[in-house]
């Protein structure tokens, strides 16, 4: 996973455990938008990773398998889920939560001042969609949210904070 630069505007996937959809995303994202040479970066976190006891390693499998049979290669070092936090939600430029139904109400609870600034899309976990759905519908609305920012890229570049603030 590349770090996030100061440089570039960011773009936070949010899900659960940071262990499936988001991370997808993320590393879906990243591959993209370099190839495409946005000045866009994702990072990706659990809403609420505790309730991911049931995951095995970084990232899921389903999430490997498919993003190998595109032709994107995980790093072996990859990072394991991690817990959103206040200060990743406020450096980032763009929030997008995989899941309405599901994440509204744990933004709600846990971080309500980002609740009506996050866009949220509807993208099921494993308990109601298939991996290949699941992450075929993830694949379009990535290609999409690109596809909105390459069109609007030197315009939003301009707007993304800086480090420092500017």
């Amino acid at each position: 996973m590349m770090p996030v630069h100061s440089s570039l505007c960011r773009v936070l996937f949010l899900c659960t455990g940071n262990y499936y959809r988001s991370r997808f995303a993320e590393v879906l994202f990243n591959t993209f938008a370099r190839e495409q040479g946005l000045h866009w970066e994702a990072s990706s976190r659990g809403l609420a990773i505790e309730l991911g006891i049931h995951n095995v390693g970084p990232i899921s499998a389903h999430a490997v398998q498919r993003l190998e049979s595109i032709g994107i290669v995980i790093d072996t070092d990859i990072r394991f889920p991690l817990q959103v936090s206040e200060a990743d939600l406020a450096q980032s430029d763009l929030i997008v939560a995989l899941n309405e139904s599901e994440h509204r109400p744990l933004l709600a609870k846990r971080y309500p001042f980002w609740l009506d600034r996050t866009e949220y899309w509807h993208i099921d976990d494993l308990d109601a969609a298939l991996p290949e759905d699941a992450l075929a519908r993830i694949e379009r609305e990535v290609k999409s949210l690109l596809e909105h920012l390459s069109h609007n890229d030197h315009e939003s570049f301009r707007t993304c904070r800086n480090d420092d603030g500017s």
